[in-house]
């Protein structure tokens, strides 16, 4: 098992004739993914350089292929109407790595789109280790096994998932959610699913300064996972108040969003926070001593 998506996942890529869009359709179909078209306005009836189908809306891509996934490589201000035409056409599971997506489009679309799963914006998106990956993770990195990981930064994801490989550890899923101030996925979201999940055996959330999903996300931990061996990570701790750290949502507030409100939620719900990455691995087995 594992979480939002499998091998049997069909994925389609808006803006698949775009340098990015094809560059990452070539990586996501040589990591086994079952990429089975794309979508580019005007380019109807075309092939790819992979020898994908090209359609012009995503009905068209939807009716012809049966796509239950699609990821998105579109300029910003065309992203937020990708999304409603993905809804509109059935998609109910959508990748957005686009950056610099307007604040105010990101909210249109999560309210306006009930039942469908958006990851991003500004997210590197997801691999389920061995079955499929959607976005631009570096697959080489990560090895199939029962840790879960849910991460706002990308390459912090990358740079974790690289210590738990070479320590033994094996991941279920691993999820960049983004690191916008408002993103379609929170790590309460991803933790519901991986509470459920019977590969997943322990989890690792990658968390930064600004906003308040780390704090939901202990308090969600503490009422529902007690027992799940969860270790979690605070980037920008050394950032100072007003000051954002490379993502637009990590910005502390007074009070709000600070690291030390964080680390202390988690600690308050027996969840051992790293000071460096590098120390992941290690607590993870103390909480966690079987390998896969």
């Amino acid at each position: 098992m594992s979480i939002y998506l499998d091998k049997n996942s069909k994925v389609i890529v808006q803006g698949i004739t775009g340098a990015e869009g094809s560059y990452h359709t070539g990586r996501m179909l040589a990591y086994g993914t079952n990429v089975v078209g794309g979508v580019t306005p005007g380019k109807g009836g075309q092939k790819t350089e992979h020898g994908l189908p090209v359609f012009n809306t995503v009905k068209e891509a939807m009716d012809a292929t049966g796509a239950t996934h699609q990821c998105i490589f579109v300029p910003p201000p065309a992203a937020a109407d990708a999304l409603f035409e993905a809804y509109e056409a059935g998609i109910r599971f959508s990748v957005c790595i686009t950056e610099g997506v307007p604040v105010h489009d990101v909210l249109k679309v999560v309210g306006a789109t009930p039942g469908m799963r958006i990851i991003g914006p500004n997210c590197p998106g997801l691999i389920s280790p061995g079955k499929s990956s959607i976005g631009i993770m570096p697959g080489h990195v990560f090895k199939e096994g029962n840790v879960g990981l849910i991460s706002r930064s990308g390459t912090l994801t990358y740079e974790v998932v690289d210590l738990l490989t070479r320590a033994g550890f094996g991941q279920s899923t691993a999820v960049g959610i983004g690191g916008d101030p408002i993103i379609g996925t929170t790590f309460v979201d991803c933790l519901r699913e991986f509470k459920n999940d019977p590969q997943t055996e322990a989890i690792v959330l990658c968390g930064e300064i600004g906003g308040s999903d780390e704090e939901d996300a202990a308090a969600y931990i503490k009422e529902h996972m007690p027992d799940m061996p969860i270790v979690a990570f605070i980037g920008g701790r050394n950032a100072p108040p007003g000051k954002s750290l490379g993502h637009a949502g990590a910005i502390i507030s007074g009070k709000f969003g600070t690291p030390e409100s964080k680390i202390n939620a988690f600690k308050s719900a027996g969840v051992p926070v790293a000071d460096r990455p590098s120390q992941i691995p290690g607590l993870l087995a103390q909480r966690m001593p079987a390998r896969v």
